[in-house]
Protein backbone atom coordinates (compact mmCIF):
# COMPACT_ATOMS: atom_id res chain seq x y z
CA UNK A 1 0.00 0.00 0.00
CA UNK A 2 1.15 3.55 -0.75
CA UNK A 3 2.57 5.73 2.00
CA UNK A 4 -0.19 7.32 4.09
CA UNK A 5 -1.27 10.82 3.16
CA UNK A 6 -2.30 11.36 6.79
CA UNK A 7 -0.69 9.85 9.88
CA UNK A 8 -1.85 10.54 13.42
CA UNK A 9 0.49 9.38 16.16
CA UNK A 10 -0.48 9.09 19.84
CA UNK A 11 -2.84 12.07 19.66
CA UNK A 12 -4.55 13.24 22.85
CA UNK A 13 -6.81 16.21 23.56
CA UNK A 14 -8.16 17.24 26.94
CA UNK A 15 -10.74 19.80 28.02
CA UNK A 16 -10.07 20.31 31.71
CA UNK A 17 -10.46 16.91 33.33
CA UNK A 18 -12.19 15.41 30.26
CA UNK A 19 -10.02 13.39 27.90
CA UNK A 20 -11.82 13.79 24.58
CA UNK A 21 -9.17 11.98 22.48
CA UNK A 22 -6.92 9.47 24.21
CA UNK A 23 -3.65 8.32 22.58
CA UNK A 24 -5.07 7.71 19.08
CA UNK A 25 -2.86 6.59 16.19
CA UNK A 26 -4.33 6.31 12.71
CA UNK A 27 -3.38 6.32 9.01
CA UNK A 28 -5.29 7.33 5.89
CA UNK A 29 -3.89 6.35 2.48
CA UNK A 30 -4.41 7.92 -0.96
CA UNK A 31 -7.44 6.75 -2.91
CA UNK A 32 -9.38 5.17 -0.04
CA UNK A 33 -12.53 5.92 1.90
CA UNK A 34 -12.09 5.46 5.64
CA UNK A 35 -15.16 5.55 7.89
CA UNK A 36 -14.80 7.09 11.35
CA UNK A 37 -17.42 5.65 13.68
CA UNK A 38 -18.52 6.02 17.27
CA UNK A 39 -21.46 6.99 19.42
CA UNK A 40 -22.07 10.58 20.52
CA UNK A 41 -19.18 11.70 22.71
CA UNK A 42 -16.78 9.12 21.28
CA UNK A 43 -14.26 11.78 20.26
CA UNK A 44 -14.72 11.67 16.48
CA UNK A 45 -15.34 15.37 15.99
CA UNK A 46 -12.56 16.37 18.37
CA UNK A 47 -10.08 14.16 16.52
CA UNK A 48 -11.05 15.68 13.19
CA UNK A 49 -10.82 19.21 14.60
CA UNK A 50 -7.31 18.48 15.84
CA UNK A 51 -6.37 17.35 12.33
CA UNK A 52 -8.00 20.33 10.60
CA UNK A 53 -6.64 23.08 12.86
CA UNK A 54 -9.76 23.92 14.88
CA UNK A 55 -8.19 22.51 18.06
CA UNK A 56 -4.57 22.05 19.10
CA UNK A 57 -3.70 18.58 20.40
CA UNK A 58 -2.15 18.37 23.87
CA UNK A 59 0.01 15.41 22.92
CA UNK A 60 0.98 13.51 19.81
CA UNK A 61 1.82 14.37 16.22
CA UNK A 62 0.08 14.74 12.87
CA UNK A 63 1.90 14.07 9.59
CA UNK A 64 0.35 15.19 6.32
CA UNK A 65 1.87 14.16 2.98
CA UNK A 66 4.94 12.93 4.82
CA UNK A 67 5.63 16.11 6.77
CA UNK A 68 4.98 16.84 10.43
CA UNK A 69 2.30 19.51 10.65
CA UNK A 70 0.71 21.64 13.31
CA UNK A 71 -2.11 23.67 11.85
CA UNK A 72 -2.99 26.50 14.20
CA UNK A 73 -6.01 27.63 12.18
CA UNK A 74 -8.50 25.90 9.87
CA UNK A 75 -7.33 28.14 7.00
CA UNK A 76 -3.84 26.63 7.35
CA UNK A 77 -5.21 23.11 6.86
CA UNK A 78 -7.38 24.34 4.00
CA UNK A 79 -4.44 25.95 2.21
CA UNK A 80 -2.55 22.65 2.47
CA UNK A 81 -5.37 20.68 0.85
CA UNK A 82 -7.41 19.38 3.81
CA UNK A 83 -11.06 20.14 3.05
CA UNK A 84 -13.63 19.58 5.80
CA UNK A 85 -17.31 19.55 4.86
CA UNK A 86 -19.44 19.90 7.99
CA UNK A 87 -23.16 19.26 8.17
CA UNK A 88 -23.98 22.96 7.70
CA UNK A 89 -21.85 22.92 4.50
CA UNK A 90 -20.76 26.57 4.97
CA UNK A 91 -22.67 27.67 1.87
CA UNK A 92 -24.14 31.14 1.32
CA UNK A 93 -27.82 30.41 0.80
CA UNK A 94 -28.60 33.61 -1.13
CA UNK A 95 -25.75 33.18 -3.64
CA UNK A 96 -25.72 30.98 -6.71
CA UNK A 97 -23.66 27.85 -7.40
CA UNK A 98 -20.63 29.51 -8.99
CA UNK A 99 -20.49 32.23 -6.32
CA UNK A 100 -20.36 29.53 -3.65
CA UNK A 101 -17.63 27.56 -5.38
CA UNK A 102 -15.51 30.72 -5.45
CA UNK A 103 -16.69 32.10 -2.10
CA UNK A 104 -13.79 34.04 -0.57
CA UNK A 105 -11.59 33.27 -3.57
CA UNK A 106 -13.42 35.17 -6.30
CA UNK A 107 -11.97 35.72 -9.77
CA UNK A 108 -11.76 39.41 -10.63
CA UNK A 109 -11.24 41.64 -13.62
CA UNK A 110 -8.88 44.59 -13.20
CA UNK A 111 -9.30 47.94 -14.87
CA UNK A 112 -7.28 51.18 -14.87
CA UNK A 113 -4.07 49.55 -13.71
CA UNK A 114 -5.82 47.57 -10.99
CA UNK A 115 -7.51 50.56 -9.37
CA UNK A 116 -10.95 49.16 -10.26
CA UNK A 117 -11.76 45.50 -9.76
CA UNK A 118 -14.96 43.68 -10.66
CA UNK A 119 -16.10 40.09 -10.29
CA UNK A 120 -15.40 38.01 -13.37
CA UNK A 121 -18.73 36.20 -13.25
CA UNK A 122 -18.35 34.72 -16.73
CA UNK A 123 -15.03 33.07 -15.85
CA UNK A 124 -16.35 31.79 -12.50
CA UNK A 125 -19.39 30.31 -14.21
CA UNK A 126 -17.18 28.54 -16.77
CA UNK A 127 -14.82 27.18 -14.13
CA UNK A 128 -17.73 26.08 -11.91
CA UNK A 129 -19.23 24.10 -14.76
CA UNK A 130 -15.85 22.46 -15.37
CA UNK A 131 -15.55 21.50 -11.70
CA UNK A 132 -19.06 20.03 -11.66
CA UNK A 133 -18.49 18.16 -14.93
CA UNK A 134 -15.41 16.51 -13.41
CA UNK A 135 -17.71 14.83 -10.89
CA UNK A 136 -20.53 14.26 -13.42
CA UNK A 137 -22.73 16.76 -11.59
CA UNK A 138 -25.25 18.56 -13.76
CA UNK A 139 -27.50 21.47 -12.82
CA UNK A 140 -30.03 22.93 -15.28
CA UNK A 141 -29.10 26.43 -14.14
CA UNK A 142 -25.95 27.40 -12.24
CA UNK A 143 -27.42 30.85 -11.57
CA UNK A 144 -30.05 29.55 -9.17
CA UNK A 145 -29.50 30.37 -5.47
CA UNK A 146 -28.28 27.63 -3.14
CA UNK A 147 -31.44 27.93 -1.05
CA UNK A 148 -33.47 26.63 -4.00
CA UNK A 149 -31.42 23.41 -4.27
CA UNK A 150 -32.10 20.08 -2.62
CA UNK A 151 -29.94 18.75 0.21
CA UNK A 152 -28.10 16.39 -2.11
CA UNK A 153 -27.43 19.14 -4.63
CA UNK A 154 -26.00 21.34 -1.89
CA UNK A 155 -23.67 18.54 -0.86
CA UNK A 156 -22.62 18.25 -4.50
CA UNK A 157 -21.74 21.95 -4.62
CA UNK A 158 -19.67 21.69 -1.43
CA UNK A 159 -17.82 18.65 -2.80
CA UNK A 160 -17.23 20.30 -6.19
CA UNK A 161 -15.83 23.38 -4.45
CA UNK A 162 -13.35 21.25 -2.52
CA UNK A 163 -12.26 19.36 -5.64
CA UNK A 164 -11.82 22.55 -7.65
CA UNK A 165 -9.51 23.97 -4.99
CA UNK A 166 -7.31 20.86 -5.19
CA UNK A 167 -8.35 18.93 -2.09
CA UNK A 168 -5.72 16.36 -1.10
CA UNK A 169 -7.88 14.95 1.71
CA UNK A 170 -11.64 15.25 2.11
CA UNK A 171 -13.28 15.04 5.53
CA UNK A 172 -17.07 14.66 5.40
CA UNK A 173 -19.25 14.92 8.51
CA UNK A 174 -22.55 13.01 8.17
CA UNK A 175 -22.92 13.86 4.45
CA UNK A 176 -26.16 11.87 3.98
CA UNK A 177 -27.85 13.07 7.16
CA UNK A 178 -31.45 14.29 6.59
CA UNK A 179 -31.40 13.31 2.90
CA UNK A 180 -33.92 11.09 1.14
CA UNK A 181 -32.78 7.70 -0.17
CA UNK A 182 -32.26 8.81 -3.81
CA UNK A 183 -30.17 11.79 -2.71
CA UNK A 184 -28.18 9.65 -0.28
CA UNK A 185 -27.24 7.41 -3.19
CA UNK A 186 -26.10 10.40 -5.24
CA UNK A 187 -23.83 11.62 -2.45
CA UNK A 188 -22.37 8.14 -1.99
CA UNK A 189 -21.68 8.00 -5.73
CA UNK A 190 -19.81 11.30 -5.46
CA UNK A 191 -17.68 9.82 -2.67
CA UNK A 192 -16.84 6.87 -4.94
CA UNK A 193 -15.82 9.26 -7.69
CA UNK A 194 -13.52 11.11 -5.32
CA UNK A 195 -11.89 7.82 -4.41
CA UNK A 196 -11.54 6.91 -8.10
CA UNK A 197 -9.78 10.24 -8.67
CA UNK A 198 -7.32 9.43 -5.89
CA UNK A 199 -8.77 11.81 -3.30
CA UNK A 200 -8.97 10.02 0.07
CA UNK A 201 -12.12 10.58 2.10
CA UNK A 202 -12.68 10.39 5.85
CA UNK A 203 -16.37 9.66 6.30
CA UNK A 204 -17.83 10.47 9.72
CA UNK A 205 -21.22 8.80 9.98
CA UNK A 206 -23.74 7.01 12.17
CA UNK A 207 -25.34 5.44 9.09
CA UNK A 208 -23.86 1.95 8.91
CA UNK A 209 -25.29 1.13 5.45
CA UNK A 210 -23.21 4.06 4.12
CA UNK A 211 -20.12 2.53 5.71
CA UNK A 212 -20.59 -0.77 3.92
CA UNK A 213 -21.58 0.94 0.67
CA UNK A 214 -18.46 3.08 0.16
CA UNK A 215 -15.72 2.61 2.78
CA UNK A 216 -12.61 0.51 2.34
CA UNK A 217 -11.54 0.62 5.98
CA UNK A 218 -12.96 1.90 9.24
CA UNK A 219 -11.98 3.01 12.71
CA UNK A 220 -14.29 2.95 15.72
CA UNK A 221 -13.82 5.22 18.74
CA UNK A 222 -15.37 4.86 22.18
CA UNK A 223 -14.92 7.42 24.97
CA UNK A 224 -11.95 9.00 23.23
CA UNK A 225 -10.07 5.80 22.46
CA UNK A 226 -9.61 3.83 19.27
CA UNK A 227 -11.21 0.46 19.96
CA UNK A 228 -10.75 -1.13 16.54
CA UNK A 229 -9.47 -0.49 13.04
CA UNK A 230 -10.09 -2.95 10.21
CA UNK A 231 -11.08 -3.52 6.62
CA UNK A 232 -14.80 -2.96 6.12
CA UNK A 233 -15.15 -6.30 4.34
CA UNK A 234 -13.93 -8.08 7.49
CA UNK A 235 -16.75 -6.99 9.79
CA UNK A 236 -20.54 -6.65 9.96
CA UNK A 237 -23.25 -4.45 11.43
CA UNK A 238 -23.72 -6.41 14.67
CA UNK A 239 -20.00 -6.41 15.42
CA UNK A 240 -19.66 -2.69 14.69
CA UNK A 241 -22.49 -1.86 17.07
CA UNK A 242 -20.69 -3.81 19.80
CA UNK A 243 -17.55 -1.74 19.24
CA UNK A 244 -19.52 1.51 19.21
CA UNK A 245 -21.22 0.83 22.56
CA UNK A 246 -18.00 -0.40 24.20
CA UNK A 247 -18.87 -4.09 24.38
CA UNK A 248 -15.79 -4.98 22.31
CA UNK A 249 -12.34 -3.43 22.32
CA UNK A 250 -9.53 -4.87 20.20
CA UNK A 251 -6.89 -2.59 21.72
CA UNK A 252 -7.53 -3.90 25.22
CA UNK A 253 -7.38 -7.45 23.85
CA UNK A 254 -4.02 -6.69 22.25
CA UNK A 255 -2.70 -5.23 25.49
CA UNK A 256 -3.81 -8.31 27.42
CA UNK A 257 -2.24 -10.75 24.95
CA UNK A 258 1.11 -12.32 25.95
CA UNK A 259 4.15 -11.01 24.08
Amino acid sequence: MAEPILSVRNLSKRFGGLVAVNDVSWDVHPGEVVALLGDNGAGKSTLIKCISGVYQADEGEVFFRGERTRFTRPIDALSNGIETIYQDLALAQNLDVSANIFLGREMKLRYFGGLVRMLDEKAMLKESKRALDTLHIHFPNLSQPIESLSGGQRQAVAIARAVYWDARLMIMDEPTNNLGVPEQQKVLELIRRLRDQGVPVILITHTLPDVFAVSDRLMVMHRGRKVTEKRTADTGTEELVQYMVGARDDTRTEQASPT
